[in-house]
């Protein structure tokens, strides 16, 4: 048996089920909820700044199936907002069963509504552990030969009562579903909380979801011709404050505090943690405004970034010898593509480990290797705690620049992915 188990089925563990199976594992995709993609049910941008470069990457290298299926649902593409170019935005109330389609005809085995809770680790022990078998809630015991952790960094609720403002009911549905639980810490790894910049730990999620039939008419036409509305803010419901709570800094913009910007993602994007539905309701055009996600987004939102695995570059958690982790359990990273890139690598590298053969790692001429690296090593400083990591904005989007790696040339991102002798290496069956 050459069982790869992957904990966890947002962007990242879908991009990890999907480069395992493509190398040549038996893949076996555990989601705790009744959907796929997590936080991508909420998100929908994509290609944004630096995120162009990062997907033709992706692409180039042989992980191009999710960019597909976005690129398919897209309500809007090459559009520009505040801070933000050429971006696409994908439709939220369409991809999630693309993506499952997409899996399921792979070859990968999902089951939804399973909850990994607890590792059994091997009885021989090497210089470092290695898991054994998952312990499922119910009590069940399965087994694998790898596995690759994506359960990302949210909840359980007892996190957002602490570090936010309550549980919001967000996507995740903590309550219906049950805690996440971080295997890497079962497994006898050391987690990693990232900080704001007041020192406190964990992030708000960056925005929220409005019913877009709520809004006005007008407001409702905008959105569905142009994909973006910007409605300015009279100065007492301007709070700067809040740009220093959000997960999204490359939403970190004064135009973010100062205006409600909304995106067409089939609903109505709110590019705020929360907003006080009270206040927002005095505004032209969101008299009847109504929250889809979460359900107290006039409150608070969920809490990220309080589980965060320590890892190599080729995507292993340290101290486990057959732990692999990906998205945000890899790192302070924002975003679908990041989530991706990461899990892309991280599936790869699982089905690679049962080969016997050398991890790959992305070299830091390719932007996907330079994050990955360079949000690795950021980690061990202070000031790297309190940071995010995206190919979207913020510091790391300004390191993209810098080193002449942000382009939206497609063809010289191929050539660049070729230099390397890269090209396509996701598809290759390593059997």
């Amino acid at each position: 048996m050459d069982r790869v188990v992957i904990i966890g089925g947002g962007w990242s563990g879908c991009a990890a089920a999907l480069s395992a199976v493509k190398a040549g594992g038996e893949v076996v995709l555990l989601e705790k909820t009744d959907l796929l993609l997590g936080l991508g049910n909420v998100g929908g941008i994509m290609r944004n700044n630096g995120r162009y470069t990062a997907a033709e990457e992706n692409i180039a290298l042989g992980a191009d199936e999710l960019f597909h299926v976005t690129d398919s649902c897209a309500r809007h593409k090459g559009i520009d907002f505040p801070g933000h170019s050429h971006a696409s935005l994908y439709d939220v109330t369409k991809v999630e069963p693309q993506v499952r389609r997409l899996l399921k005809g792979a070859g990968v085995e999902i089951r939804f509504m399973t909850r990994a809770v607890d590792v059994e680790l091997r009885k021989e022990k090497g210089e470092e552990g290695a898991v054994e078998s998952l312990l499922l809630a119910g009590g069940e015991r399965l087994k694998g030969d790898v596995f690759v952790e994506t359960t990302g960094s949210t909840g359980p609720m007892g996190n957002c009562l602490t570090y936010g403002n309550g549980c919001c009911m967000c996507i995740l549905r903590c309550p219906a579903f049950g805690p996440r639980v971080s295997i890497s810490a079962k497994a006898g790894g050391s987690d990693i909380m990232g900080r704001r910049s007041d020192g406190s730990f964990g992030a708000f999620s960056g925005s929220g979801k409005l019913e877009k039939r709520s809004l006005s008419e007008e407001l409702q036409r905008e959105l569905d011709e142009k994909g973006v509305v910007i409605v300015p803010l009279p100065e007492k419901a301007v709070n700067r404050d809040k740009l220093g709570l959000k997960v999204c800094r490359q939403y970190a913009l004064d135009e973010f505090a100062e205006n409600i910007i909304l995106l067409d993602t089939g609903y109505a994007k709110i590019m705020t943690p929360f907003f006080d539905l009270e206040s927002l309701r005095e505004l032209p055009g969101f008299e009847n405004a109504r929250y889809a996600d979460p359900y107290a987004g006039g409150k608070g939102n969920s809490v990220r970034y309080l589980s965060v695995a320590e890892r190599d570059n080729a995507m292993k958690v340290s101290g486990v010898e057959n732990l692999f982790c990906g998205g945000e359990k890899s790192g302070l990273f924002v975003g679908h593509t990041e989530a991706i890139t990461t899990g892309s690598l991280a599936g790869h590298n699982a089905v690679r480990y049962l080969r016997g053969m050398k991890p790959l790692i992305l070299p830091e001429g390719l932007a996907a290797g330079d994050l990955i690296a360079f949000a690795n090593s950021s980690l061990k400083t202070e000031k790297g705690l309190m940071t995010r990591y995206t190919f979207a904005g913020a510091e790391y989007f300004d390191r993209m620049k810098e080193k002449n790696l942000y382009t939206t040339d497609t063809e010289e991102i191929r050539r660049r992915v070729k230099r390397y002798g890269l090209d396509d290496i996701y598809k290759e069956n390593l059997t």
